[in-house]
């Protein structure tokens, strides 16, 4: 049954060293509050993944948490590269990244075989790319039924999936809407979650197309207003561009990253009410 608790409560007691973390959030409501509490904390030799690790990854990168990327894209959205990862990858700095590398396809139906209970899932996939090359967790496979040749990719079990939403109640059931990408997959797959939300409410109002997480599938929530920013979280706010334009040359020095990493984010603190 999810417990309500405070950000760094939550990540403190979910989050550990060496562990593999998923911050997944598909263009909104990507848990960045719970990625900087991360950093705060000082996690470190994680395996971090994400379809589509940006800014915030970019952020627990140049810290020095991960160890490992498992990903299918990555970069910042709309503006360009992220260079505290290709830093990261070229120069080793602040310690060397393994990465591992899908495609969205791939990632998606790890999630999903994850969340299954399955070992791995098969699809049509990667043909003619040279990702099976390079890439060990990606096997070609004939089916069994028709002699197709198909792809085969390893289920995604993360030790802690974080995501973001708009609402939980003081249960701990979960609403989230909008573009939801896998975050649904990510708890389930997870063996344990952490859910950061707008507010809380006494009552979950039906919406259409929402999707509903109950108390059971998720070990805590946490009230984070603007825990998505600068994402957006649909019927809160919106995108702050300009935050991902500004973060381009910050990313792209190693000194003004430190400098603001040291007053964005080790310097403040930022609980859930």
């Amino acid at each position: 049954m999810a417990r309500i608790l405070q950000l760094d409560e939550a990540i403190a007691e979910l989050v550990h060293d060496g562990d593999t973390v998923a911050l997944e959030g598909f263009t909104h409501l990507i848990p960045v509050a719970a990625g900087h509490e991360i950093i705060r904390q000082r996690r470190k030799d994680l395996t971090l993944v994400r379809m589509t690790p940006d800014i915030v990854y970019d952020q627990l990168i140049g810290a020095g948490c991960a160890r490992k990327l498992i990903f299918s894209w990555g970069g910042n959205p709309g503006v360009g590269s992220l260079h505290r990862f290709r830093d990261a990858i070229q120069n080793s700095w602040p310690v060397p990244l393994e990465i591992e590398e899908h495609s969205h396809a791939g990632m998606a139906n790890r999630y999903a075989a994850g969340a299954s209970g399955l070992p791995f899932a098969v699809l049509r996939g990667y043909a003619g790319t040279d990702l099976p090359a390079q890439t060990d967790t990606i096997k070609m496979i004939e089916c069994p039924f028709t002699g197709e040749r198909l792809a085969a990719v390893p289920a995604i079990n993360p030790d802690v999936g974080i995501i973001h939403a708009q609402q939980a109640d003081r249960a701990g059931n979960v609403q989230m809407w909008g573009i939801t990408g896998v975050q649904k997959e990510t708890v389930l797959a997870s063996k344990r979650s952490l859910v950061t939300v707008e507010e809380i409410v006494d009552e979950l109002t039906p919406r259409p197309g929402a999707v509903v997480l109950p108390q059971w599938v998720i070990t805590a929530v946490a009230e984070v207003p603007g825990g998505a920013a600068p994402s957006y979280a649909q019927g809160y706010y919106e995108r702050n561009n300009a935050y991902y334009q500004q973060w381009d040359p910050i990313g792209r020095d190693r000194e003004k990253f430190e400098d603001w990493l040291a007053t964005e984010v080790l310097s403040t603190e930022r609980s859930a009410r």
